[in-house]
């Protein structure tokens, strides 16, 4: 039985790569000259850190990091920007999180939506993800059609397509 499964992860390595790209231009650009600003991946926790000179500095780097993420076909979905704080030394400093997994809410409406369609699937919830069987692979890809035209906050990919 055809079945295909409905994840959000994120390449890493890409995303390493959009980091290193930041801190190259970070280090070209006049208006950074004389700040100590600092980009790093954490990928044990799943965080980005920034430490620069101001708000408006964390707000240029965070635009850069935008960029090379979307550069690098990493979705910018994927980020949940936390709150600027400051730091002893007179710097500021933001945390990033990177968002991997469909959270169980999400799973829930999607499962709604593709119930509400009418088509003959079957979804079910897998931890972060969900699974869609049908009887023919094009119901599959008419769903992952549909779902691909709706926002639910998140990157989506469609992964292990068995027929």
């Amino acid at each position: 039985m055809p079945a295909v499964d409905v994840v959000s992860k994120v390449n890493l390595q890409a995303l390493d790569n959009a980091i290193n790209n930041v801190k190259r231009e970070i280090s070209t650009r006049f208006d950074f000259k004389n700040v100590k600003s600092e980009i790093t991946l954490d990928r044990k926790t799943k965080y980005i850190h920034i430490v620069t000179g101001d708000d408006w500095k964390i707000k240029a780097v965070t635009e850069m990091l935008i960029g090379q993420s979307t550069r690098f076909k990493v979705d910018p979905k994927c980020l949940d920007f936390k709150e600027i704080e400051g730091t002893s030394h007179g710097t500021v400093k933001m945390d990033i999180l990177i968002k991997e997994g469909i959270p169980k809410e999400t799973c829930q409406k999607i499962v709604k939506f593709i119930k509400g369609l009418k088509i003959k699937v079957q979804p079910t919830i897998q931890d972060d993800q969900v699974r869609i069987t049908g009887k023919k692979i094009d119901d599959l890809q008419e769903i992952m059609r549909l779902l691909k035209e709706q926002d639910y906050n998140i990157p989506m990919q469609f992964v292990n397509m068995k027929s």
